[in-house]
């Protein structure tokens, strides 16, 4: 266990842990009505955040398929930044977690401020990294067409927008780890609707086209800023958790020692899956909308997989603040089978689906339509089989940040990512003479045989973590 456990606040005899019920025999059981009230707001919130990337997209395939194109050769690596240097701000829920169960309520409010202190670090950060997507792009051989349109979109989505993400999400991380989940689902809700007023006004009001949907998503994100700082210096907060005094004496060496791993974990996956996309990207047009489409299409099941996950780090979190490791382990893995049951279900039901719903994201006039359309159908199942794994390796890794484990399941990802999937889906995707290296195996399948590497990949993943978790590896040492 990468962070020790050591609640200085005694919890009073008898008290049932997180989620639990108490049968007639005496036994505790978990309350799954407790877990669902809780994760019902996050998975509505992880459900709002999937129609906000839905409606980037939808703006965006207004313009074009090469504008599509673009937002898919640079969609990830714009996730994958922000989310490497995110980590420092996510790690607020479990820090704010674990004091709350051991009803350290200061301690708790003091990992929102250590979180946003630690996200205006990260500034000089996003600008240094902002100059990177040029050369990747050039590297991956994108059109030039394509390519300019990313880059239009790249810099203020990520050299303006990231920091501003950082410092919501570490406010709406302290709301979850206390349980305020409904507080965090109320300023995502703001954050969307605002999301697309901005977008129509800045990408077709003021003619701004690709760059206006990025402008107009750091626009809302700095309104849910501004709403989320008012939450958490209002009365209520400021009166149960001394919010407004616990900003003196930030922690920043704690929130970069667990989040760093944290998001190092979150990036090398979404590293994979943007050389990934720019693989499929390189293919051709067509293959990167159909990809790009599929991968929104499924957030519908992802998004909200996150927020039955996210309440595993709070409960698990929660848990080991009261040092009941068992209990830990047992709300853990009734959290796991919610996620692998709903993110299962869900991505059956888009394939059955795909023919009518992708067809919305799609301007019907465009020459490419009916390719896009037919490539996007047969994606869709692969990618089902995608959900079902990836809701294992959500529901295990977000359990194991409750805990504090962050370390070994980074190195597990970026191994796995970097020298497992990358290299698959050049093989599997590229044909002889194609691709950017020639001494790997190359079979020709398109994005057809990338989706299939994804799938691999993915599989590997969940078992690992899935066996991380189980081991109990992460419980404090004696």
């Amino acid at each position: 266990m990468d962070i020790p456990v050591t609640p200085r606040a005694a919890v009073p005899p008898g008290e049932l842990p997180p989620a639990a019920r108490r049968l007639p025999d005496g036994r505790l059981a978990v309350s799954y009505a407790a877990v669902l009230g809780l994760a019902g707001p996050l998975v509505l919130n992880s459900g709002v955040q999937s129609i906000l990337n839905l409606t980037d997209t939808w703006f965006i395939g207004r313009l074009s398929t090469q504008a599509t194109a673009a937002m898919g050769a640079i969609y990830w690596l714009v996730l994958c930044g922000i989310l490497l240097l995110g980590g420092v701000a996510m790690s607020v829920q479990t820090f704010a977690a674990q004091g709350f169960g051991a009803r350290r309520y200061r301690a708790a409010s003091n990992a929102a401020w250590s979180g946003v202190a630690a996200s205006l670090c990260t500034i000089p950060a996003f600008i240094a990294l902002g100059f990177v997507a040029r050369p990747v792009l050039e590297a991956a051989g994108i059109d030039a067409e394509v390519r300019e349109l990313a880059l239009a979109y790249w810099w203020p989505r990520f050299a303006v927008g990231g920091p501003l993400a950082l410092i919501a999400w570490s406010f709406s991380s302290f709301f979850n780890g206390v349980g305020k989940t409904r507080d965090t689902l109320v300023i995502t809700l703001l954050i969307s609707i605002t999301n697309a007023i901005f977008n129509e006004w800045f990408m077709f009001g003021l003619d701004m086209g690709i760059a206006g949907s990025a402008w107009g998503t750091v626009a809302a994100t700095a309104v849910g800023v501004l709403l989320s700082l008012a939450v958490f210096l209002g009365r209520p907060v400021r009166l149960h958790f001394q919010s407004h005094l616990t900003w003196r004496r930030v922690r920043l060496r704690r929130q970069f020692t667990l989040g760093l791993p944290m998001g190092l974990a979150i990036a090398a996956d979404l590293f994979g899956f943007a050389l990934f996309q720019l693989m499929l990207v390189r293919v051709g047009a067509v293959a990167g909308a159909a990809t790009q489409i599929v991968t929104m299409l499924t957030s519908l099941a992802y998004g909200p997989g996150v927020g039955i996950a996210l309440a595993g780090t709070t409960l698990v979190g929660q848990s080991m603040g009261q040092r009941r490791t068992d209990w830990a382990m047992t709300i853990g893995n009734a959290v796991i089978g919610i996620v692998v049951v709903y993110m299962g279900g869900v991505a059956v039901l888009l394939a059955i689906g795909t023919p009518w719903v992708a067809a919305w994201f799609i301007n019907g006039t465009d020459p490419n339509a009916a390719a896009v359309l037919a490539l996007c159908g047969r994606l869709m199942w692969i990618a089902a089989g995608f959900q079902v794994f990836d809701a294992l390796n959500l529901g295990s890794g977000f359990c194991l940040r409750g805990a504090g484990d962050a370390r070994v399941p980074a190195i597990l990802v970026a191994l796995l990512a970097w020298c497992g999937w990358v290299p698959l889906t050049h093989m599997l995707t590229f044909a002889p003479g194609e691709g950017y290296v020639h001494f790997l195996p190359q079979f020709g399948w398109g994005p057809t045989g990338g989706w299939w590497a994804a799938l691999i990949y993915v599989v590997c993943l969940g078992l690992m973590l899935n066996w991380r978790w189980r081991s109990g590896a992460w419980r404090p040492r004696p």
